[in-house]
């Protein structure tokens, strides 16, 4: 029998409710044991607030502007009302709900109709996403303003929430991984090896119902099935990774670039970003360097691809984001925006999994298939002294900083630990999230210019503003930032507009103080936004328990304040 979409919203409803993680843990295990095994995908990936598992080329590409006046035509209702209630709230779903709740057109329709299913939500949104072509933005707005017209005040507070990827019930992707262990009677270790390996728990949990524990046992690194990239923690100097990697360490270049995952096969190539979206048709010049330069049967590398200038040095990040977004006519900004390829690891070799097999052996194997000069530069040292010549070589050509890896280190593809660090010379940047804006004034009074940034704070999910900027882009930015944050805005509060959270940005700042301002009790002085992080999701910014704990270093040798 089908399972309902207000079942799977109903349980949302517990989860973000509930403290206890093994009691969500608990309902979360068995709700999947009473679905079928086709709705295993899909309600995983939307009880992690996704439309579609990740990875997935289908995108809803819906706006809060729209999803707000298809809200509204159903209604007829005072829109003021909504904002009052989101204040009150502070969610965009649960005031959705309670919006439509206060409607009696929309209770009314609503009774008239047949429940939703998971699998038909599914296919709406396909539908939605598959939209193209001429006339494809009012073919979205119809089949969404069908799908919302049919579900409940409940179902339609977690459509929003999905539409928007904001779920906050406190149920992340780890705890998943759990609850599917348990579903399943599964090893979790072996859950989590093949989350590794396919980079969706959805993708996982569905193989673990459909095919049982013998699916999970032999899934490994397949070519064109991208993985999640393996992450650095950031350490303070050369001295401390060199000892926390036993003497010795391998450094590399931290390039400021987009990390990419190269997928090859013959001539067929195919390029992942670090969000396991394939932007092959962006780098047309690296596909064809790889083809043309990297002789193997079947190959995964990973590397970083950087925008030079006429002389061959690195571009600031934004100009490489703008290949990334280009579609059309890529041929011309090949030659406006010139990319380079440095290569750092190799995770598969015609038909040899390498992500078990150490670090200097990886290395190797990749040097023999890699022109030097797009090999990431490298040393293997275990003096300090030799260790900062090297930084501030990488830092004189341009780039950030150095990775250190751990010589025998495994690859582990998305966990962040000590086997690789990050080492810089000036406070590390943080990335953030835009989660309101204001007009400035003389020339830039059209434009939202001035921004609230924003840290996530891994206890409760929310976003807490660790201060404010309008400083570090350009006027071409500041326009392209003003029409993405107007398609995001929730609510105009006179000069201010609130916005969903969605633009991450990366922010330089001089010093993080306390601040009785701010919810978060902390504040950026001189803060100002280096690059826009289109490549990265607002999961991935930096979290308040991480801002504190700068705090508190750079106070170790002053006196400090108590923040918490």
């Amino acid at each position: 029998m089908p399972t309902y979409f207000e079942t799977l919203a109903e349980l949302c409803e517990k989860l973000g409710t509930t403290k206890k993680r093994s009691l969500m843990i608990k309902l979360v295990a068995d709700f999947l044991k009473r679905l079928e095994p086709l709705e295993v995908e899909p309600a995983v990936s939307m009880i992690l607030g996704r439309s579609f598992p990740r990875g997935s080329s289908l995108k809803l590409d819906v706006s809060w502007a729209t999803i707000s006046e298809i809200i509204k035509r159903l209604t007829n209702a005072d829109w003021n009302l909504f904002l009052s209630i989101f204040k009150r709230t502070g969610d965009l779903g649960s005031a959705v709900k309670e919006f439509l709740e206060k409607s009696r057109t929309y209770r009314q329709k609503v009774l008239l109709e047949n429940p939703l299913t998971i699998i038909e939500v599914r296919r709406r949104f396909e539908a939605i996403a598959e939209a193209s072509g001429q006339g494809s933005r009012d073919k979205k707005e119809r089949l969404l303003e069908a799908l919302l017209s049919i579900a409940s005040p409940l179902e339609a507070k977690y459509i929003v929430k999905i539409l928007i990827g904001e779920m906050r019930t406190g149920f992340h992707e780890g705890l998943m991984e759990r609850a599917v262990s348990e579903a399943f009677q599964m090893p979790l270790a072996d859950v989590q090896r093949a989350c590794m390996a396919l980079g969706d728990i959805a993708i996982v949990a569905s193989k673990a119902r459909l095919d049982g524990i013998a699916s999970l046992s032999g899934v490994g690194v397949q070519v064109f099935r991208p993985i999640k990239p393996m992450l650095a923690q950031v350490v303070d100097n050369v001295a401390e990774a060199i000892r926390e990697h036993g003497g010795k360490t391998a450094l590399e270049y931290k390039l400021d670039g987009a990390r990419v995952q190269i997928h090859k096969r013959g001539d067929e190539v195919k390029i992942f970003s670090r969000q396991l979206t394939e932007v092959t048709e962006s780098l047309p010049d690296i596909v064809e360097y790889v083809r043309g330069n990297i002789h193997v049967g079947e190959a995964i590398f990973e590397g970083e691809v950087i925008a030079v200038d006429y002389r061959g040095r690195p571009m600031p990040f934004q100009h490489l984001m703008r290949r990334f977004k280009r579609i059309h006519d890529v041929n011309v900004m090949v030659n406006e925006i010139p990319v380079k390829l440095f290569l750092f690891d190799l995770l598969y070799l015609d038909g040899r999994d390498l992500c078990s097999t150490p670090y200097v052996q990886r290395r190797s194997l990749l040097a023999k298939l890699v022109d030097v000069e797009n090999l990431t530069p490298q040393i293997i040292t275990g003096s300090a002294q030799e260790a900062e010549s090297f930084l501030m070589s990488a830092i004189n050509s341009g780039h950030e900083g150095l990775v250190a890896k751990r010589l025998d280190s495994p690859y582990m593809p998305g966990v962040r630990g000590k086997h690789w660090l990050k080492i810089k010379l000036t406070l590390e940047p943080l990335d953030l999230v835009i989660v309101a804006a204001e007009y400035g004034y003389g020339k830039r009074h059209k434009w939202l210019s001035d921004y609230y940034l924003a840290a996530r704070d891994e206890e409760t999910g929310d976003f807490l503003v660790v201060g404010k900027t309008f400083k570090g882009l350009t006027d071409a930015e500041i326009e392209e930032m003003t029409r993405k944050l107007k398609e995001l805005t929730i609510k105009e509060e006179h000069r201010r507009v609130i916005v969903i959270p969605k633009m991450v940005v990366q922010v330089a700042y001089n010093e993080i103080q306390k601040s009785p301002k701010y919810k978060s009790g902390l504040a950026l002085r001189f803060a100002r936004i280096t690059s826009i992080r289109e490549d990265k999701t607002v999961e991935e910014v930096d979290t308040i328990q991480k801002i504190k704990e700068i705090y508190e270093k750079q106070f170790l040798k002053k006196g400090i304040y108590d923040i918490r």
